[in-house]
């Protein structure tokens, strides 16, 4: 089992920026494929980013390129997403997410593991 906590949200006005992070505990020993999700009131989870175990491949949706950053820090057990030039429509709760699987990394049902999230709000 693996347990994913993410931090960082909060709220910030329409231009700023936040980091979050998500901190993986268990059993971490893995190569474990890591993403982000969100998921806006009335709306379906979505795909943010992700990133394989080594950093080496990222993946976004295509409304966040240039604005948002995944990265991984092994030895910390950690992925971050820092998010630039926020909207107002990145408002969402946002969820990390952990998989071996290395294909379909946008897709929810590829990954095994969530955490339980972190609220965005920007406001306009």
């Amino acid at each position: 089992q693996v347990q994913l906590i993410e931090s960082g949200g909060g709220l910030v006005q329409a231009g700023g920026s936040l980091r979050l992070s998500c901190a993986a505990s268990g059993r971490t020993g893995r190569r474990y494929n890591m993403g982000w999700f969100r998921q806006a009131p009335g709306k379906e989870r979505e795909f943010v980013a992700a990133t394989t175990w080594s950093g080496g491949s990222t993946y976004y949706k295509e409304s966040v390129k240039g604005r948002f950053t995944i990265t991984t820090d092994n030895a910390k057990n950690t992925v971050y997403l820092q998010m630039n030039s926020l909207k107002p429509d990145d408002t969402a709760v946002y969820y990390c997410a952990a998989t071996l699987n290395t294909v379909a990394l946008r897709s929810r049902v590829a990954y095994d593991y969530w955490g339980r999230g972190t609220q965005v709000t920007v406001s306009s």
